[in-house]
């Protein structure tokens, strides 16, 4: 356990994010995304002595660097899992969540880890190294038509066609393991004034496929509902348009996967929250300076209601 109050992570959004929670010192928050730590000391400082923390990483270098602190209760688990495991520890109802989507500088800093092409490294990515399958399993296992459907869905790549079919080819002659190999096969078939944006948009959707990242962030802002106490505040940061249109529409509607909610036979609609940021908040320049990292986030704060929705 490090008891260190440095981070291996810059939290994004620091201050807006914690403040949206209103923080009730006796009462009790969860953050889905442990990360480097940064958010979760921040609402440790703000709690008392009868407050409780429920983190969730399921990153072993996370849980080594959690705080020594009597109030943080730190769940080994992938956050998809919430609402389980919340049961478990039988807590019924908490008074905030937060949940910063981001993947930590630690990550991308840790070449052995595999999440940036900068540097020479296992093809691995994976947010938790027991998992079965690395992005060098999936590469070399998926076809041409599935690579080509992560790399424009998740990735967002305007040449998913043709990087997927260099990949195939690639393969053919001899294993993609490293992340310096998976690097030349991209710029191979990429201009050059694009590479770098190219690439970053290849490893952010293999990391998302491999890590099984939206199906997982569904699973999570689908059980918040059911865990929030009227009144409880959901803050989430994302960074990619698909989490944000989740948490959108999770807010909206109630269901991460529709835009408009239903309406009954008068024409009225029942959610389970109402919004407190009409329009995300974004970081300033300031923070986008000292961290680049920030540039994509948007926060979307939103408050349990008393509709009886459930």
């Amino acid at each position: 356990m490090n008891n260190e109050l440095s981070f291996y992570h810059t939290p994004v959004l620091l201050k807006p994010s914690v403040d949206a929670l209103c923080i009730n010192p006796d009462g009790t928050y969860v953050d889905v995304t442990f990360g480097g730590g940064g958010h979760s000391r921040e609402i440790l400082s703000r709690l008392g002595e009868h407050g409780r923390l429920i983190a969730f990483d399921q990153d072993p270098d996370a849980y080594e660097r959690r705080p020594d602190d009597k109030r943080l209760i730190f769940v080994r688990h992938n956050f998809r899992y919430l609402r389980h495991f919340l049961t478990y520890l039988g807590v019924e109802k908490v008074d905030g969540i937060l949940a910063d989507l981001g993947v930590s500088s630690h990550h991308f800093d840790d070449a052995e880890r595999g999440f940036s092409f900068r540097a020479d490294g296992p093809l691995d990515m994976r947010m938790n190294p027991a998992m079965a399958k690395s992005a060098a399993d999936y590469v070399a296992e998926a076809t041409a038509e599935d690579i080509t459907n992560i790399l424009a869905l998740y990735g967002e790549v305007r040449f998913a066609r043709q990087i997927a079919n260099a990949i195939v080819k690639k393969r053919a002659e001899q294993p993609i393991v490293t992340t310096t190999q998976l690097r030349d096969i991209v710029t191979s078939c990429t201009a050059r004034d694009v590479q770098a944006k190219v690439l970053a948009q290849v490893f952010q959707a293999l990391r998302i496929q491999v890590n099984g990242e939206m199906d997982a962030l569904s699973e999570m802002l689908s059980a918040t509902p059911y865990v929030l106490n009227e009144g409880g505040r959901l803050v989430v940061i994302a960074y990619h348009s698909l989490e944000d249109r989740m948490a959108k529409n999770l807010i909206r509607s109630g269901n991460v996967a529709l835009a408009d909610a239903d309406t009954d036979i008068y024409g009225h609609s029942h959610v389970p929250f109402d919004s407190v940021t009409r329009k995300p908040i974004v970081p300033d320049a300031a923070e986008v300076e000292q961290n680049p990292r920030a540039r994509s986030a948007k926060l979307r704060v939103a408050v349990r209601n008393e509709e009886e929705w459930l």
